[in-house]
């Protein structure tokens, strides 16, 4: 399948990048590569991505895009977000396909986690 014109990099704002990259790896496993302070990139995560030095927040709630990360167990999931520090905002809730949690991590960013586990 071609990659032309796909989806192919996101990019988040942060507050505390050491905080933010500690989150992400305590919670999930992720591995960073920085690129001077005010810049670190992650890869193998679904889409590549980074997160850069900002006052900023993403949040639905300002309209920004909603990241969601698939989860195998997502009771396991929630648990590793509050264990890193996340802050869940919106408790494990079903929908049509699967359930799901969202979470803000410690940079102010706000993204869930779902799967197609009904229990």
């Amino acid at each position: 399948m071609s990659q032309h014109e796909k989806l192919n990099y996101v990019e988040f704002p942060a507050k505390n990048i050491p905080a933010t990259k500690q989150f992400f790896q305590k919670a999930f496993g992720w591995s960073f590569e920085d690129f001077g302070p005010e810049y670190t990139a992650f890869t193998d995560q679904g889409i590549d991505g980074g997160f850069y030095k900002s006052d900023l927040t993403s949040t639905a709630a300002n309209g920004s895009a909603l990241l969601v990360l698939l989860s195998e167990n997502l009771e396991l999931s929630l648990s590793n977000v509050e264990l890193a520090g996340g802050e869940i905002t919106k408790a494990i809730f079903s929908f049509p396909g699967g359930r799901r949690f969202h979470f803000i991590e410690p940079s102010g960013n706000e993204l869930a986690v779902w799967s197609t586990v009904s229990t």
